[in-house]
């Protein structure tokens, strides 16, 4: 009889613990290479390429598709132009501008592109790629909740 109050003791105490240990190990698994935390309840997983001083990460749905993808280096090849400007928004608790861009052969994707400065000599190229303005908000949801470590170096694979 003892040893059954004890093992309900220890395991009604345990349980908080052990819900703590999987959400670190989720949100552990989230972060790749040089990307940035993935909050848990986004479903994304990064794809992660580490290249000559850069991160280039791709957030798949689980469909396999790709809900954002950026590359994070030094010297962005991107430059917005101020006629593309689509929507105003937020990442990591920064204010951001998505710029329309347009990708070749898929004329029916809706495609956005920003800037974020993550970093000493660091920024990301994000951008977003939706099939219907409803995934695009998705998107822009989901980049916004991402958490960048201003600390991580950048690959040097």
């Amino acid at each position: 009889m003892k040893m059954g109050t004890r093992c309900k003791t220890f395991c009604v105490l345990a349980l908080p613990l052990l819900g703590l240990f999987s959400t670190a190990a989720a949100h552990a698994q989230d972060v790749q290479g040089g990307c940035p935390e993935l909050p848990a309840e986004t479903g994304l997983t990064w794809e992660y390429r580490g290249m000559d001083g850069a991160d280039f990460c791709r957030a798949l749905r689980e469909d396999g598709s790709e809900a954002f993808g950026m590359y994070i280096s030094k010297d962005p090849a991107f430059e917005p132009k101020r006629s593309n400007k689509a929507e105003d928004g937020r990442i990591d608790g920064q204010a951001v501008v998505w710029y329309r861009s347009e990708l070749a052969g898929k004329p029916d994707v809706i495609a956005r592109e920003t800037l974020l400065e993550v970093g000493k000599n660091r920024t990301a190229h994000i951008w977003v790629q939706a099939q219907d303005e409803q995934q695009l908000q998705e998107s822009y949801r989901q980049a916004a909740d991402l958490r960048f470590n201003p600390q991580r170096q950048l690959s040097s694979n």
